[in-house]
């Protein structure tokens, strides 16, 4: 048969096929959920959603699910390359193979009506047929678009109507024996199917015998399952991505009327009557009609349907070919299945009539019967991890391939707010994975403020050399920053001087609740001082000019003592400027602020003060100083900031005020923030760390032996959310060594892995010996990435 002179598709209107035998189909790609992402109740909801949409549809109906999962090496040409990091992340997956999945559902109006099983699917009706069409068709499509419309409104299910071009690819891969390098010819005989080089075999579900037990919508995943839980997948979800071959699952289904069926089996019932008495089997066979047949009279949302199920495999070496069948044969015996495997005439007509035009030719001798519900149990709906069209990259669970995470959500369609939280024990990696998120998000444009207590960034910020900064506290020095540092009177906004009051506020009165009327006595203070002291604005500055004015300030300004005291504002600051304890801290007359207005990666690393109470509390007032001052200046342009070994600043309740503010502050900003814990247990359970928690709506866990209880109980996972965090596994050896992450953004939640070229691993790494070595290679060689390729090229490559 030649194709181009004996075309399947006579015509294609929209998403709308007229086969050349009569038949009309309506064709959609299917968008499903992502695999491991589902629990076994949600299983649930997508099988009845699948019931709803379906048992309306008319009676005559052939409904044809077509899941190709095809062999695929992955392509990085769309990944950046612009920086060394991402360079070398293309090259290291480049080519690395996977299993790609597509989905399509077609709803087709048999109007062809060939008798017999036999038939020549290319044969092409009388022209008189299409007469007909019209008003068959608008029915049958109004009909369709109600049942799509169901399943879209769903929000679990995403179906898009196929173009012509995507339709005409479809018959021309499948008639060309899934070749795509070249057209050849495909050859249908008794000894087999053959495509080109290939070859083609092909399992079947075509009675009911070959069912042994029950169906059900899911099954336990022994892969990740526990004694401790249970983790779920599909039903036939073994014959999907987890089936290493080239191969194709069609489901197709009949929908017939429940009247004919019923008459069929009060006759059946009948006739078995008659003959009980002629063998014990016959009592049996009876039993079983006669619940059929009571279930069908009392149960009026019963679907009675056939059903045709087929796994068709291909592979160019017929070893490999069988090793697949066989692969195949072992799932279907998991579930109790017998599947048949068709010779000669039946393997063609099979085949065949797998093509969703031609599907309505399979008769009843080709079928099961049983109800909807039974039937979609069979259907595959999960696929390979969804890749968003930016974000940060990580890898699948299924074969370790980039995907693509949008945890910003610039248009919000997940997520409202776009902080994030890390938890994971010592040891199992936080910083290795908050590394990996801030790379890219510099990479990316992002500016990026680090407050670090473990000097865990330097070295990945060493790539970056025109563009980073470290300031670092050092015993007895300051940072360079004056929060009371103005160019000119244009500098002291509203904005700015009650960020002066806020600042001195809580130098002054530490944990104590703010006084509105302390509030305004103080921001009067700052207006005098601001409105005398024309330059060389500092603390030091502020202090002498109320010293000086100690005895006649409140007359002037018209306040009450209770709510400014002179004398309490001088004992307390006092430990603040020259001649006090802490009075290194302020003693700068200029502003170094401006030293990190262009650089776009700023780190603050406070290892050496982390214990300090007092000189830690009052470093991230001026950090938060700067901040304000320069980066959020810019309101249009993203940035994160990142609070690192958090626990440590949590120690102290004014620390945590004083984050609360960057959590009430960046809902104004187009930014970020996110903070590192080894546990949940360690932000204080009280309303400020609810706030935090509430704002947070981007979480990354890792594994943790101790358990997730207590981080289930305060962001109220799912049971499923838990599951997933109990299956996280580590692999640290072979080939292909990674991390396990649990990743929820907003409602949405599944298992990712971290794998990493071996440079990024070397920029990641944040102590221990091959640390040292390569800081002492870059003290060698004056060049962060020269000395990863050289750590790369002598250690990591012998590995």
């Amino acid at each position: 048969m030649n194709l181009n002179a004996h075309h399947p598709i006579l015509d294609i209107q929209e998403n709308v096929v007229f086969a050349s035998n009569g038949n009309v189909a309506c064709c959609y790609k299917v968008g499903l959920p992502e695999i491991y992402s589902l629990s076994e109740t949600d299983f649930e909801a997508l099988h009845g959603m699948w019931f709803q949409g379906l048992k309306s549809l008319p009676t005559g109906t052939v409904v044809h699910k077509q899941d190709w999962y095809r062999q695929a090496s992955y392509d990085t040409a769309c990944m950046p390359s612009t920086f060394f990091l991402q360079k070398a992340t293309r090259d290291y997956f480049q080519g690395r193979s996977h299993l790609a999945h597509q989905s399509y559902l077609f709803f087709v109006l048999p109007l062809s009506h060939n008798p017999g099983r036999m038939v020549n699917p290319f044969r092409k009706q009388e022209k008189a047929i299409y007469r007909k069409l019209d008003h068959q068709v608008s029915g049958f499509r109004e009909a369709v678009h109600d049942s799509v419309a169901f399943i879209n409104n769903s929000g679990r299910i995403r179906l898009e109507a196929l173009d012509g071009t995507a339709i005409l690819q479809l018959g021309q891969s499948y008639f060309n024996g899934f070749q795509t390098e070249v057209d050849t010819d495909l050859v249908l005989d008794r000894n087999g199917i053959r495509a080109g080089e290939g070859w083609l075999e092909l399992l079947a579900i075509t009675n009911e015998k070959c069912f042994g037990g029950t169906v059900q919508t899911s099954k336990v995943n022994p892969r990740f399952t526990s004694d401790s839980f249970t983790f779920h997948q599909g039903f036939v979800d073994g014959l999907g991505l987890d089936l290493s071959a080239d191969h194709m699952v069609n489901h197709i289904v009949f929908m017939d009327d429940r009247h004919r069926w019923r008459k069929i089996l009060d006759k059946r019932v009948e006739e078995l009557k008659k003959s009980i008495r002629f063998g014990s089997q016959n009592a049996v066979v009876l039993k079983k009609v006669q619940q059929v047949l009571d279930n069908l009279n009392s149960d009026e949302g019963l679907r009675m349907v056939r059903g045709h199920f087929n796994v068709l495999v291909w592979d160019r070496d017929p070893q490999s070919l069988q090793m697949a069948c066989s692969k195949i044969k072992a799932v279907c015996k998991e579930l109790d299945i017998t599947p048949y495997i068709p010779k000669g005439e039946n393997r063609k007509h099979y085949y065949l009539n797998s093509f969703f035009a031609h599907a309505p030719n399979l008769s009843g001798e080709d079928c099961y019967v049983t109800d909807l519900k039974h039937a979609l149990c069979l259907w595959p709906n999960v696929t390979n991890y969804h890749s968003d069209a930016e974000g940060v990259l990580f890898n699948d669970r299924q074969f370790n391939i980039p995907v693509k995470k949008d945890v910003w959500d610039t248009d919000k369609k997940r997520i409202k707010a776009r902080n994030f939280a890390i938890f994971a024990p010592t040891g199992e990696g936080k910083s290795f994975l908050a590394n990996n998120i801030l790379r890219q998000y510099f990479e990316e444009g992002v500016r990026l403020v680090i407050i670090d207590l473990g000097g865990s960034y330097t070295k990945f910020a060493t790539l970056y050399p025109q563009d980073h900064v470290v300031l670092r506290y050092e015993e007895g020095k300051n940072l360079g920053i004056n929060p009371f540092y103005i160019q000119g009177e244009a500098d002291l906004t509203p904005e700015r001087l009650e960020d002066l009051m806020v600042f001195l506020r809580e130098l002054m009165h530490g944990d104590e609740p703010p006084s509105k009327r302390k509030e305004v006595a103080l921001k009067k203070v700052l207006l005098h001082y601001y409105s005398k002291v024309r330059s060389g604005h500092s603390l030091t500055s502020l202090y002498k000019f109320v010293a000086e004015r100690k005895d006649r300030i409140l007359e002037v300004l018209g306040l009450l003592e209770e709510d400014f005291s002179p004398y309490v504002f001088l004992h307390i600051l006092s430990e603040y400027v020259e001649g006090g304890l802490y009075g290194f801290l302020f003693n700068s007359g200029g502003d170094g602020s401006f030293k990190i207005e262009d650089k776009r990666l700023i780190i603050f690393e406070l290892d050496e003060v982390r214990d300090n109470k007092e000189v830690l509390s009052v470093m991230l007032k001026l950090i938060k100083t700067a901040v304000q001052r320069t980066i959020w200046s810019n309101r249009s342009e993203r940035g994160v900031i990142l609070f690192d070994e958090f626990a440590k600043q949590l120690k102290f309740n004014n620390v945590l005020e004083s984050v609360e503010f960057y959590y009430q502050a960046i809902r104004k900003q187009n930014g970020a923030i996110g903070i590192i814990l080894q546990s949940i247990n360690q932000l204080p359970d009280n309303g400020t760390a609810a706030s935090i928690l509430e704002n947070t709506q981007v979480i990354y866990s890792l594994r943790n032996q101790k358990g997730y209880d207590d981080l289930a109980k305060r962001l109220k996972l799912s049971a499923h959310d838990v599951n997933q965090l109990r299956s996280l596994q580590n692999s640290f050896s072979g080939k292909q060594k990674y991390t396990e992450i649990f990743l929820k953004i907003g409602k949405e939640s599944n298992v990712f892995r971290l794998e990493v070229p071996p440079e990024a691993y070397a920029a990641y790494l944040t102590d221990g010996t091959e640390n040292a070595l390569i800081m002492q290679l870059h003290k060698e060689l004056g060049c962060m990435e020269k000395a990863i390729k050289a750590f790369v090229k002598q250690h990591l490559k012998q590995k």
